[in-house]
């Protein structure tokens, strides 16, 4: 553990929120802890929050007892399958304000992402619906591929300008993570894990989720937003403690 993370714990800082309507009930001290992640795969601080939490996670003496899973939030439930907006559109559309604007807004973020290693080039982002990359998450989940996808996914759409709705994009980055091309078609081509990806995002607005990323830890405690890793650190070390 660094000085800073040392330091930032010995002041008693609380970096976890009690999650609504949270079961009372403790875990055992020596089970494994879940904590689930709702982020999308088109959300550049869900990028960036992955990356922070990876870090904090490898700093963490009980790793090995954690259990991650990636759980399903659309940004734009409603997003055609292509935008005829490029980014910084989408954003003037969004929000207000000038092409200028836009642009600042994405040089934070771009700047952002390179202090934990991520080079992404929104000049190249596809604007359009996640929901199938979602789908394709939640299959590969079943395989035991689900951080695999998350991460090709999230690489795929920042940095290669891959669009994520397409479905031939779709079976090739699942191929890329070891999924069977036959199979990931057969998946894309039918109404499979539908009802799982509206399951999570149901379950995010029962429980209180208003953005991306946000972390459950043991459906006791959240962490929301990109949090930086000293953080989620702290945020792993408490929630473990409460155990």
């Amino acid at each position: 553990m660094t000085s800073s993370i040392a330091a930032s714990l010995s002041t008693n800082a609380q970096y976890l929120t009690p999650l609504d309507g949270a079961s009372t009930a403790s875990p055992k001290a020596n089970s494994t802890m879940t904590i689930e992640i709702w982020s999308d795969v088109v959300c550049p601080f869900c990028y960036i929050g992955k990356r922070e939490f990876e870090t904090a996670l490898a700093a963490f003496p009980h790793r090995d007892q954690v259990n991650v899973i990636w759980k399903s939030f659309e940004l734009d439930p409603n997003a055609p399958k292509r935008s005829e907006h490029d980014m910084y559109g989408m954003l003037v559309a969004k929000y207000g304000g000038t092409l200028e604007d836009a642009a600042a807004r994405v040089a934070g973020v771009v700047q952002r992402a390179k202090t934990v290693g991520l080079d992404y080039r929104m000049d190249k982002a596809v604007i359009g619906s996640s929901f199938d990359a979602h789908r394709l998450l939640q299959f590969a989940k079943t395989k035991g591929l689900g951080d695999a996808a998350k991460e090709r996914l999230f690489k795929a759409y920042f940095t290669e300008g891959a669009h994520l709705a397409d479905r031939p994009t779709l079976v090739r980055l699942g191929t890329e993570i070891g999924l069977d091309a036959e199979a990931v078609q057969r998946m894309l081509d039918s109404t499979d894990f539908t009802d799982v990806v509206r399951a999570d995002e149901r379950e995010a607005q029962e429980i209180g989720v208003r953005g991306v990323p946000f972390f459950v830890f043991d459906r006791k405690y959240a962490v929301s937003g990109a949090q930086e890793s000293d953080h989620f650190l702290g945020a792993l070390e408490q929630a473990w403690k409460a155990r």
